[in-house]
């Protein structure tokens, strides 16, 4: 590697480096606010806390690697164009194109982690988090059941165990659903079991009677039953039959895109296939983001007004990249046959940036036509 490449790449590492902790801890901090008044608020300790903060992290740093690529970019060749180094360097004989090689090096390195991130890290600290909340919901929902007091769970609900035994079983439940203003139905039962099944969680009443109250004829309705199931899944949740996310999934499971992990998920193929090619085409978004900026800074020669209309310029330009990945993916996502799409905003970055690189070295191209027209 020439010696330009190394203090180049040097430069840009070190303020990298930089830029990424502060993003990371800005928008950690942020997110870890709103996780703190959630877990705080269900009774929840200082040590989850800091798990679900640790297990968010790599989900952040993912979002966050492309920016300070592109910050670290801009300032780096900025401060170089600045102290005169790269006129320096052009000097000697180096092109535009030869300039960005360090560039395009250090972008590769930031996909490298970046693929690493989105294909092993990502997934499974995201499939290691659904798993905590549903061992926390599922803590949450045992304290649904307290007996000697009446609970109201949610509007219209109340619930009284006059007792709980050791073994689970409840004693004396009073059930009272008022959600259903028309007819609300009262339930009674001498014993009572919360059952896990494969439709999710439910209460099995044994020795009871239901009363059912309609109010249009003012007539109540009293049914004895020696055993009887309440769905109770939509107030405590179904946490012990959860349905995996696309992105708890490996990279491996979304390209197979099996029939059963689509089942489970509730997606579709041409879904999971774009996910896939998705992971395998982000990382190399940050190459895109640092050469966007890099070429954009070449343009134009010195000014003292500084180089932000080509900084606007870089943004823009990322902005309008960013829109067609989301175009991409939208189409993507209906058909599987066009999973392609995921790779062209890439291929479109870094075909502007070559043609940005290519009129910085013509810089008698515009005032040319400039003197043209007058």
């Amino acid at each position: 590697m020439a010696r330009f490449d190394r203090y180049l790449i040097s430069q840009l590492m070190v303020l990298f480096g930089f830029f990424s902790l502060v993003l990371v801890m800005v928008y950690w901090v942020n997110k870890a606010v709103g996780l703190f008044d959630q877990l705080i608020a269900d009774g929840q300790s200082a040590t989850v806390f800091l798990e679900f903060s640790a297990l968010t992290l790599p989900s952040v740093i993912q979002i966050v690697l492309p920016i300070s690529a592109f910050i670290a970019t801009v300032y780096t060749i900025n401060r170089l164009a600045s102290e005169s180094e790269l006129v320096v360097v052009q000097a000697t004989g180096f092109s535009s194109f030869r300039l960005a090689r360090p560039v395009m090096m250090f972008g590769l390195g930031v996909a490298l982690f970046l693929s690493l991130l989105t294909h092993v890290l990502v997934p499974s600290a995201a499939r290691q988090l659904a798993e905590r909340e549903a061992d926390i919901a599922q803590n949450i929902s045992a304290k649904f059941f307290s007996d000697g007091r009446f609970l109201h769970p949610t509007e219209g609900l109340t619930l009284y165990i006059r007792e709980i035994e050791p073994s689970g079983e409840m004693v004396d439940l009073f059930l009272s659903d008022r959600r259903n203003t028309a007819s609300p139905t009262t339930y009674t039962a001498r014993r009572a079991l919360l059952l896990r099944s494969a439709e999710g969680p439910r209460l099995l009443m044994y020795d009871g009677m239901a009363q059912i109250l309609n109010r249009e004829t003012n007539t109540l309705t009293t049914t004895s039953f020696s055993d009887f199931t309440y769905d109770i899944s939509a107030l405590i949740g179904d946490f012990g039959n959860r349905r995996p996310r696309i992105d708890e999934l490996t990279t491996l499971d979304l390209l197979r895109a099996d029939p059963s992990a689509l089942q489970q998920t509730g997606s579709s193929r041409a879904w999971f296939i774009s996910a896939a090619h998705e992971r395998i085409a982000q990382p190399f978004l940050a190459m895109v983001t640092a050469l966007v900026g890099f070429s954009c800074l070449l343009l134009g020669g010195f000014s003292r007004f500084g180089v932000w209309r080509q900084i606007i310029l870089a943004v823009a330009l990322l902005v309008v990249i960013k829109a067609l990945d989301n175009v991409a993916s939208d189409i993507a996502r209906k058909d599987e046959t066009l999973w392609i799409l995921m790779y062209l905003p890439v291929l479109a970055g870094l075909a502007l940036s070559a043609l940005l690189l290519w009129i910085s070295e013509r810089p008698s191209l515009f005032k040319r036509r400039a003197r043209a027209q007058t």
